[in-house]
């Protein structure tokens, strides 16, 4: 990104409702940042009530974090037998990108109750396609896919609370 696309993004960024102001020096930092991390996937900023900046994942790593923040890992097993077919169960799940919760709140499948979930195991996704609600606050979220591909599972039941980072989808980004 140029000095002047970066100049003419920040100019932009401040008419976003709920953002006050970002200085050429944020969008700088932030150009750096993407630049720097090949992990990260996206940077994006948010005005009105989701006003913050979202930073996506390219990895489908497990990150193993503190308890309170909801986010799981779980050791793979190596032995043979039933051990050995987790563990390939295990090895598929890892190819797997993970849709995971941006908040915390309760989880809802479909816009409201009866009707047809957003999607369901083996529905195909694009990126920006909303795939669930989270109510947090009485306020109801949608949750857009941030990668295009098939859904192979569901981690979440409908009207279940979820927390930060809790993995609510897993897709195949090559199905």
């Amino acid at each position: 990104m140029t000095p002047q696309e970066m100049k003419q993004l920040a100019e932009l960024l401040q008419t976003v409702p709920g953002i006050k102001s970002i200085e050429l020096q944020d969008v700088q930092e932030l150009a750096q940042l993407l630049r720097e991390s090949p992990e990260i996937g996206s940077i994006e900023v948010k005005g009105w009530f989701g006003t913050g900046v979202v930073i996506t994942r390219t990895t489908a790593t497990p990150v193993a974090v503190e308890a309170p923040q909801g986010f799981h890992h779980s050791a793979l097993p190596a032995g043979p037998g039933p051990d050995a077919r987790e563990a390939s169960r295990g090895a598929v799940v890892a190819a797997l990108k993970e849709i995971k919760s941006p908040m915390v709140g309760t989880f809802y499948k479909s816009p409201e109750p009866g009707a047809e979930p957003y999607v369901k195991p083996g529905s195909r996704i694009t990126p920006g396609q909303t795939v669930c609600i989270i109510e947090a606050m009485k306020i109801m979220n949608e949750i857009e896919a941030e990668i295009a591909g098939v859904i192979r599972e569901i981690s979440v039941d409908d009207a279940q609370p979820v927390e930060f980072g809790q993995v609510l989808f897993r897709v195949d980004p090559h199905g």
